[in-house]
């Protein structure tokens, strides 16, 4: 069976979302800027910014478990930061983060997907308003919506999937953002029949 790639597979949602294919029986590789171990999936470390790492991280994926059918972008960079705070360097740097890294593996990875068959892009969004106290990350969620219509308009019609999960509420286990329970809308999405696709999965708390 095709697998699932995570990449910012910190111990919130993006190991969730590798638990929760797991138990599909999906073989799961995790990417992360420090590897870490977690038992029956693949670990890699590279930094989502690092072009040449996050690649040669991919490629290691697919030489070990072959063209991945399901790419989950997880990484973010989340800063309290406002117009005029951050310099054009640091806005750089979050957006690398938050958009770049998912450029990256979209790049890499969707041709390859649609040669075999095709599959599902998936990344973590958030913000579904603007914060003034959150600039660069309201600027990067925004970014993450822009990708997903790309994505749609440049390889749905080949069989990926794009879409986000946005996140209505901060991630905590035992609340109504439980990293578990949110890792269930990216299965939920993945399993989504193509005429009944959505680009965007809204998550405003379980009840």
């Amino acid at each position: 069976m095709p697998g699932v790639v995570v990449i910012g597979a910190g111990p919130g949602i993006g190991q969730a979302v590798g638990r929760r294919f797991a138990r599909e029986g999906m073989p799961v590789a995790l990417i992360a800027r420090r590897r870490t171990e977690v038992d029956g999936m693949l670990s890699l470390a590279a930094d989502s910014t690092d072009e040449a790492a996050l690649t040669a991280a991919l490629d290691k994926v697919v030489g070990e478990l072959g063209t991945p059918d399901v790419v989950v972008y997880n990484a973010a960079k989340i800063a309290a930061d406002r117009i005029g705070d951050p310099s054009l360097r640091e806005h750089q740097d979050a957006w690398a983060v938050n958009v770049g890294g998912a450029i990256t593996a979209a790049a890499h990875l969707a041709p390859q997907m649609i040669a075999n068959g095709g599959g599902s892009f998936l990344i973590t969004g958030g913000m579904p308003e603007t914060k003034p106290d959150y600039v660069s990350l309201s600027l990067g969620k925004a970014g993450v919506r822009a990708l997903v219509s790309l994505l749609d308009q440049t390889y749905g019609a080949d069989g990926l999937h794009a879409a986000t999960v946005t996140v209505h509420g901060s991630v905590a286990p035992g609340t109504a953002f439980d990293p578990d329970a949110i890792a269930d809308e990216y299965w939920t999405l993945h399993q989504q029949p193509r005429d009944a696709w959505i680009h965007e999965l809204d998550y405003t708390g379980s009840v």
